[in-house]
């Protein structure tokens, strides 16, 4: 017969039937027999039955605290774990078993809630994005009108819509539809815009095509200045009348620009045989130019203005000369001629007895006026009156600078 363990081990005992038992805090539970040897050898097999379920306490352990493990797999281990501990055929501590899943109930209950809480965040910030994205949409609908820009970021604000995470179902849709609804907006705001620019362009194509058609006309006009002119009123008006597409606008400008080609080359062609005609002109009006500035300066007027006259009877004799010349040549003349005109307008007013009247007029009164403030000077000197010699000094002082400056107009007179 076995002798009874009890006093042995703490937390089991082999009867002497061989039966197993495991010492709870509810009293003793058979966990299996034993036959096949000594009690010692029974309770070391139900020891390491206990380490291995231990083992599985551990190892959730770990995973709880350790990794990332959803609340809900947690606590279906928990739970999985206590009904095997209430029925474990083992030998050992199963109350502090118990009371680690105790613990780990409590930690994943804390990680539901931290999980919850996340979640909740997450959503708050993931409905913040979409409302962005609704918000930023709707001002594209409105208010854009950069429309590749503005369809290109609506794609994006899609994606991004994708990428950020979900939120409840109800505000999801509302949002959702909004987005949409901007979307459409401003697919139907484009359309519009690109058809009143089509038809806009049609009326330029139609304006331009009347400026080609009168540039066309014309193109063959020997009426050079004229038409020339005109043709730069034409291409005021193409500038004015706005772009027509692509197509029509490079179209008519090349016959544009052909019909204005034609007609400039072949004033060109007629200018160029022209201009070749009248350079003898030029050398002769070169020659005249010479001989004109060698008139100044001006000593004599009389003899200056009858050498002038008589080399523009031969200036206009000699003829027209080459356009890029023209200008130099008769600059020229015109210096020669202002030059002998203001010598004559300087000889008139010194030959002129009128202004040399009114000019000793005025010297006379200037000398009269001296001589009377002089004497008064005198008197108020005489007499210590100080107010007085400094207003006649000031007067003095004015006056003798007004002669001096009317002597010399008069000595011009001379």
């Amino acid at each position: 017969m076995r002798e009874d363990t009890v006093s042995t081990d703490p937390w089991g005992r082999v009867d002497d039937d061989g039966t197993v038992y495991v010492r709870t805090a509810e009293g003793e539970r058979a966990v299996g027999s034993w036959q096949a040897g000594e009690p010692e050898e029974a309770l070391a097999y139900f020891h390491r039955k206990y380490d291995e379920l231990a083992g599985q306490v551990q190892l959730l352990e770990q995973r709880v605290r350790g990794t990332d493990l959803a609340p809900a797999q947690a606590e279906a281990g928990i739970v999985k774990l206590r009904e095997a501990v209430a029925d474990a055929h083992v030998v050992g501590d199963l109350a502090a078993l118990t009371a680690r899943l105790d613990s780990l109930t409590e930690l994943v209950a804390q990680r539901r809630e931290e999980v919850k809480a996340a979640r909740e965040h997450a959503r708050a910030e993931a409905r913040e994005v979409k409302e962005r994205i609704v918000g930023e949409a709707e001002r594209i609908a409105d208010e854009t009108t950069h429309w590749k820009s503005g369809g290109e970021r609506l794609r994006q604000l899609v994606e991004e819509w994708k990428a950020a995470d979900r939120i409840d179902r109800v505000t999801e849709a509302a949002l959702w539809k909004r987005l949409s609804a901007a979307r459409t907006a401003f697919a139907k705001r484009r359309k519009t815009y690109f058809a009143g620019l089509d038809e806009q362009r049609e009326g330029v194509r139609a304006a331009k095509e009347r400026i080609v058609a009168e540039a066309e006309a014309i193109a063959g006009s020997t009426d050079w200045g004229a038409t020339a002119a005109y043709y730069r009123e034409l291409m005021q008006q193409w500038k004015n009348a706005g772009r027509a597409s692509r197509e029509a606008e490079d179209e008519l400008w090349a016959r544009f620009k052909a019909a204005q080609d034609q007609f400039f080359q072949a004033r060109s062609a007629v200018f160029a045989e022209r201009d070749a005609s009248l350079a003898a002109n030029a050398v002769a009006k070169e020659e005249l130019l010479a001989e004109a500035e060698k008139i100044l300066p001006v000593t004599d007027v009389r003899t200056a203005r009858a050498a002038l006259r008589h080399i523009l009877e031969r200036w206009e004799a000699a003829g027209p000369v080459p356009r890029e010349q023209r200008d130099r040549l008769e600059g020229g003349l015109r210096k020669v001629d202002e030059s002998v005109r203001k010598a004559e307008d300087a000889e008139w007013k010194r030959s002129n007895p009128e202004a040399r009247a009114r000019a000793q007029s005025t010297v006379d009164q200037l000398r009269t006026s001296i001589e009377q403030l002089e004497k008064r000077l005198s008197k108020a000197q005489a007499a210590g009156r100080a107010k007085d010699v400094k207003e006649a000094e000031e007067a003095l002082t004015a006056r003798r600078s007004w002669l001096a400056e009317a002597e010399r107009t008069l000595t011009e007179f001379s």
